[in-house]
């Protein structure tokens, strides 16, 4: 049993909790039950898992699952896993993950494809990879200046659906509007002034939804390159939704459309 948080393992780990290194080492940390039940569900490959005995007798059958699926099974004590985990209250596992092996996202076709411009809020951003999984989004483009899709915070939020949505991270969302209109995408922009609602949109056409985040929104570039602009109406003196709420408005609408 690892005991000491001097342990070169347990250093490595902890380093994960800033991007810098989960960049640098091309891994990821899922903590906690669900996110580990959901990574077996779906064969995710793990690298190292560590344990508490405790949860080990209290999850016999996930471990089982876990030592199939991973490279290295590590019992440790309560406090090196408090250690290892970013949540105050870990219930007893924490896994290293390799990054960037969740599926691409298409840049056309059937369906609704989500395209967020500098979202901060990890939380906000995991929200939404849980709701675009949820109303069967095609997939899920952020930009380069967003919070990292592998954050804690984001992975936990999106409640295991981080590993069902094909998701990816785009350097350039001007280019990657102009090619998904060069291949048949009809791109909406989102903005608070506009005629146009939501629900008027033809959404069983192949459709690309850019969302911005609450404070600036979207870029003024990214409003011009849409074809069309639409607004989601609030109550007066009310500014902005959720980012969550606003795809989930239009996600379910297009379903709706659609059936």
């Amino acid at each position: 049993m690892l005991t000491s948080l001097q342990n070169p393992l347990v250093k490595q780990i902890r380093k994960l909790h800033q991007a810098k290194e989960r960049k640098e080492q091309q891994m990821f940390l899922l903590e906690g039950t669900h996110l580990l039940t959901e990574a077996c569900a779906v064969d995710y490959p793990l690298r190292t898992v560590c344990f508490t005995p405790a949860w080990q007798e209290r999850y016999p059958e996930l471990w089982q699952e876990a030592s199939k699926r991973c490279e290295r099974m590590e019992l440790v004590s309560a406090e090196v896993l408090k250690a290892l985990a970013t949540t105050v209250q870990p219930d007893g596992v924490v896994a290293l993950a390799p990054r960037s092996l969740t599926q691409t996202p298409p840049l056309s076709g059937p369906g609704v494809l989500l395209a967020l411009e500098t979202i901060q809020d990890p939380g906000n951003l995991g929200t939404t990879i849980r709701t675009a999984a949820a109303a069967s989004a095609a997939g899920l483009w952020v930009s380069e200046d967003s919070v990292d899709l592998d954050h804690p915070k984001v992975l936990r939020a999106s409640a295991g659906q981080w590993f069902r949505l094909p998701m990816a991270v785009s350097s350039d969302l001007k280019s990657f509007v102009r090619e998904s209109q060069a291949r048949g995408m009809q791109v909406v922009a989102t903005i608070p002034n506009t005629n146009l609602t939501y629900w008027e949109l033809d959404l069983r056409l192949p459709t690309l939804i850019l969302l911005g985040n609450e404070g600036a929104g979207l870029s003024p570039d990214l409003v011009a390159l849409a074809d069309k602009q639409v607004k989601i109406p609030l109550s007066p003196g009310v500014e902005s939704l959720n980012v969550a709420i606003a795809a989930a408005l239009i996600l379910y609408e297009a379903q709706r459309q659609l059936h």
